[in-house]
């Protein structure tokens, strides 16, 4: 896969910095993957492809978040927090894309924390807008007034059912914010029973953009869901109770 060419289809011209920053990504990720386990995936392409190249996806539903909110963001001006964010995927390839992006990267593993801290740093992606790496819960971050509802853009590529996944990540929120979870082609299973859990953290499926990889055969779906009113103060509920039961 050409990775340039690939993130073009997308809309997207990288520059050589950037081209830069995701060599030594990649570099360090590979480097810190024999101490601690980041991710499954190591082969150079495939890393570029599963991991660099799904993150940037996320461009793809700009114009949709542009008629439903009248807002620009293939500005990057905006603020961004990625729930479960592992080895940083989506949260660090869009800050290299948007330098003025506002990130925040959230993962309830440390020693993940300090990987993604290592990267900030090495990457000096700090030098415009701010990036931050919390060792958090979501269950319980989603309660910290520092936190909570606050965001324009809430993502995560974590593998949770949408509905639990929507009861973590929809707290997080601003009204008028999105929630856009990365999903497999098998989303549409998902939604029908997901309806109610996100109705009642407060929001609306606006979009679901299914799509393939770039010179790959990677099946993907991003959904859009509009934030459009508060989520009741009890969700998310304890650590635990979104995942064994569902709204």
């Amino acid at each position: 896969m050409n990775f340039e060419n690939a993130v073009k289809e997308f809309g997207i011209d990288l520059n050589e910095s950037q081209i830069a920053q995701f060599e030594t990504y990649f570099r360090l990720l590979v480097e810190w993957n024999e101490k601690i386990n980041l991710t499954a995936i190591t082969d150079e392409e495939e890393v570029y492809t599963k991991h660099f190249l799904d993150s940037l996806s996320l461009v793809r539903v700009f114009d949709s978040l542009k008629k439903i909110s009248g807002r620009d963001y293939s500005k990057g001006d905006f603020s961004l927090i990625d729930i479960g964010t592992g080895a940083g995927f989506p949260g660090i390839p869009l800050k290299i894309l948007y330098p003025d992006l506002q990130v925040t990267l959230m993962d309830s593993l440390n020693k993940r924390i300090t990987f993604l801290e290592e990267i900030i740093s090495a990457l000096n992606l700090n030098e415009r807008g701010s990036i931050k790496a919390i060792h958090a819960r979501a269950e319980e971050l989603g309660h910290d007034v520092n936190y909570r509802e606050l965001y324009d853009i809430v993502v995560s590529r974590a593998v949770s059912n949408l509905a639990t996944l929507s009861e973590y990540c929809l707290p997080f929120a601003k009204v008028g914010g999105f929630f856009i979870p990365y999903k497999s082609e098998k989303a549409g299973e998902e939604i029908s029973v997901s309806k109610n859990a996100i109705g009642v953290c407060g929001g609306s499926l606006k979009e679901e953009d299914s799509f393939t990889l770039p010179q790959s055969d990677l099946k993907r779906t991003l959904l859009v869901i509009e934030k459009k009113k508060n989520t009741p103060k009890q969700y998310p509920r304890k650590a635990g109770t979104p995942a064994k039961k569902p709204l």
